[in-house]
């Protein structure tokens, strides 16, 4: 589903291609950067940003930790996340949160 493809850095340079030249295919077939991914004060999350944020960690370019401490997410529910579109593809991501009241 995802693919990570990194510039072609010449031979003449020894440093390694730049994390934010990587990039991997979003949930609708378009190249998606670290800059297109949503931003980290994101409190609204439509089906769009969370299956951004899953094609990014699947693809490597960011890992679990690094996308749950940028997102404040836990990791369940990243993981519910994932197993909802493993299970249901992009429409298994419309089932909201249940809050929880105190």
């Amino acid at each position: 589903m995802t693919v990570v493809a990194e510039s072609i850095v010449p031979s003449g340079n020894a440093e390694a291609p730049a994390k934010s030249d990587a990039y991997v295919i979003g949930p609708d077939g378009t190249p998606l950067t670290l800059q297109d991914l949503p931003p980290p004060s994101t409190k609204r999350w439509v089906i769009r940003r969370k299956a951004e944020v899953v094609a990014a960690v699947r693809g490597g370019l960011l890992t679990l930790e690094e996308a749950c401490n940028r997102y404040t997410l836990t990791v369940e529910e990243f993981l519910s996340w994932q197993k909802a579109i493993d299970q249901f593809g992009l429409p298994g991501l419309r089932a909201t949160r249940v809050q929880q009241y105190r």
